[in-house]
């Protein structure tokens, strides 16, 4: 019943966009536990967007930082994918196994979803943000994001700047200073990481800034065309929710960026 209800929610708000003889579709798929939100054929635009919700790695916020953002991108032409994906437990390749697999089917439908396989992008927030730069950073053949999007993202696993329970729930109790720096994403980027629009709030008490800002340096050094966007006031986990004061700025601010993609 919730998830019939998200559906709903996320149809209704689209269709009051759209002429009467436009029409979205659905689709949901089991393994991994993914929905795919087409918008009408003559709006694509040949992107696709994959989203990680966040959560800690504990659980997963699917709802505004996954479905509620559906009606946003599929008005701007890409098709889009939210994924719930396993929770690690301290295995990280278990999420990492569901996003790869999420690329492979979009990879798979590009034609039947008029989509091109390499402008496929992933996006994330908070312990999502992880797992989308995780992605990101360490590119694979059939999973090799175009772009990356992250809302206040858990970049770092070192102790002093991470969020513990990110942390833990990737790589364990006690991971080695090796597996702290590999999965540490600020780490791990080259020249051909993807072009990165990043936005979190400077009051963010749950994710430190640092977090972003060592990311942001990171990709400047290797060259990656990247966007920062820092608010004063919004704290974290606000996703899609009309409660961000400055949300409507920030939507702004990304659909110009991903007009230049």
């Amino acid at each position: 019943m919730k998830k019939l209800t998200l559906i709903l929610l996320a149809i209704t708000l689209w269709l009051t966009t759209l002429p009467l003889k436009s029409q979205p579709r659905v689709l949901e798929f089991q393994n991994p536990k993914m929905m795919v939100f087409l918008p009408p054929n003559n709006m694509r635009n040949g992107k696709a967007i994959i989203a990680c919700p966040g959560g800690g790695y504990s659980h997963l916020a699917e709802n505004h930082e996954g479905y509620y953002w559906a009606p946003f991108f599929n008005n701007l032409g890409f098709v889009y994918a939210v994924v719930e994906y396993k929770l690690p437990g301290g295995d990280k390749s278990i999420p990492m196994n569901d996003i790869k697999q999420c690329f492979k089917i979009l990879t798979d439908s590009a034609t039947a979803w008029r989509i091109s396989p390499d402008k496929i992008g992933i996006m994330g927030s908070s312990a999502g943000g992880h797992l989308a730069s995780s992605i990101a950073t360490h590119p694979e053949e059939g999973c090799n994001p175009a772009f990356q999007i992250l809302f206040y993202p858990v970049i770092s696993l070192d102790s002093s700047i991470t969020h513990r329970g990110t942390r833990k729930g990737f790589i364990g109790e006690n991971p080695s200073p090796k597996e702290v720096e590999e999965w540490s994403s600020n780490k791990r980027v080259k020249h051909n990481t993807p072009p990165t629009f990043i936005a979190l709030c400077s009051d963010d008490k749950v994710v430190k800034p640092i977090n972003s800002i060592l990311y942001y340096k990171a990709l400047i050094e290797n060259n990656v065309p990247a966007a920062m966007f820092i608010y004063p006031y919004g704290g974290h986990g606000w996703g899609y929710r009309t409660k961000f004061k400055q949300r409507e700025q920030m939507l702004q601010e990304l659909t110009a960026w991903l007009k230049l993609l």
